[in-house]
């Protein structure tokens, strides 16, 4: 899937607007018991509580595809004979009708999560009729499919703080108890995907709220399948790939350069509107290199460097290992954070043997939210020609 689809999908889940005929959900306490269950009509809840739960699955579907959204792909031995691809069409196809297969569901959860506290295991089948968009961005008036699928969505259940509350009766201020609330989900999918704006058995979306906590005790429970390392692990991975192997040529110039080069891909691909997501391999990233003029052997290294850790024929989404909304310089006690549109502001100089960041300062410059000024260059000869301690 990419992200217009999901988009897509999360607009349809509106009071108004959704198709959901049953809401199923059961809540376990932290030591893996079941403390109720429930089933009920969706479109019998008043508009503010069906709204609450709206809101929860229009969550699992936020995000980025590569971040918090991870495509799940299905072989077609699963498709055909797997029990967890059995599963979960079972609930689709009921429409959460087959209790048994609810039960069986909640239970793999239930068996496998790894989840502090109490939580909530919310389903929901929707429909979505998929209309055809006219080359004029006009929708016709019939659908030209029924996009059913189902949503499933695993929330933290949390005591909420006792408050001081205004009793109207004794017209004075009490302790309100705190109460268990459902909160944002952890972790949820939807299956099957939505590719093309059409129905892919072969696939579904996992979403985690954290990154880094992909929770692939779920995955392997309810799809039987491995999740590629996480966002934040890959880009932790680039960096130090990137890093080790470049050794001493990695300079201030060669990842500035990464990062922009990195950006302007992104920023072209957007601007293209092309559907299909954004990847860059090991190849382009050792030519990257070389034109930074990274030594050849660096650039092998670089080459060995990623095959043992992403694998040789993995490509990466530029989106995970840079953020293009953030450049940062640091040393042990100075950090710095640069406009990512100004990194030309920035450059390393040895001066007297000693190594420093030199920062362009044209502008006014502030310490603590107050302006300084810079002595004359008269003063800083008197340091024996290095900078000026301010």
């Amino acid at each position: 899937m990419i992200d217009k689809e999901a988009a897509e999908l999360r607009r349809q889940l509106r009071y108004d607007r959704n198709s959901i005929s049953t809401l199923c959900g059961c809540y376990v306490n932290e030591t893996r018991e079941i403390i109720a269950t429930f089933k009920q009509p969706f479109q019998l809840l008043e508009e503010a509580e069906a709204e609450k739960y709206l809101t929860i699955f229009r969550k699992t579907l936020s995000g980025a595809i590569g971040k918090t959204l991870t495509d799940i792909d299905f072989s077609t031995e699963q498709v055909l004979n797997g029990e967890e691809h059995k599963l979960l069409t079972a609930l689709k196809n009921s429409v959460l009708e087959d209790e048994e297969a609810v039960k069986t569901f909640y239970q793999k959860i239930i068996d496998n999560i790894e989840i502090d506290g109490n939580y909530l295991i919310l389903l929901a089948v929707n429909a979505y009729d998929v209309f055809r968009s006219g080359k004029d961005g006009s929708k016709d008036e019939d659908s030209d499919q029924v996009f059913t699928y189902i949503l499933c969505a695993v929330c933290p259940v949390k005591m909420e703080k006792s408050t001081l509350s205004y009793d109207a009766q004794s017209k004075s201020f009490r302790n309100r108890t705190g109460e268990w609330t459902a909160t944002a989900p952890a972790l949820g999918f939807l299956f099957p995907a939505f590719d093309g704006r059409a129905t892919n058995i072969y696939g579904a979306l996992y979403y985690t709220a954290k990154p880094n906590e992909n929770h692939p005790e779920f995955a392997d429970a309810i799809f039987h399948t491995s999740l590629p390392m996480p966002a934040t692990e890959q880009k932790e991975t680039f960096n130090n790939v990137i890093g080790d192997a470049l050794a001493e040529t990695c300079s201030y110039p060669v990842v500035r350069t990464v990062h922009t080069q990195l950006k302007g891909l992104i920023e072209e691909h957007k601007a293209s509107k092309n559907p299909e997501p954004l990847f860059v391999s090991k190849y382009e990233v050792r030519s990257l290199l070389k034109s930074c003029g990274v030594p050849e052997e660096r650039a092998e290294k670089f080459e060995e460097e990623y095959d043992d850790s992403f694998g040789a024929s993995t490509d990466l989404r530029p989106q995970v290992i840079i953020d293009t909304n953030r450049f940062e310089v640091k040393t042990s006690d100075v950090s710095i954070k640069v406009n990512p549109e100004r990194t030309d502001l920035v450059e390393t100089r040895v001066i007297d043997g000693q190594r420093y960041l030199m920062i362009l300062a044209n502008d006014h410059v502030e310490v603590n939210g107050i302006t300084i000024g810079f002595p004359d260059k008269d003063e800083d000869n008197e340091a024996g020609g290095q900078p000026t301690a301010q």
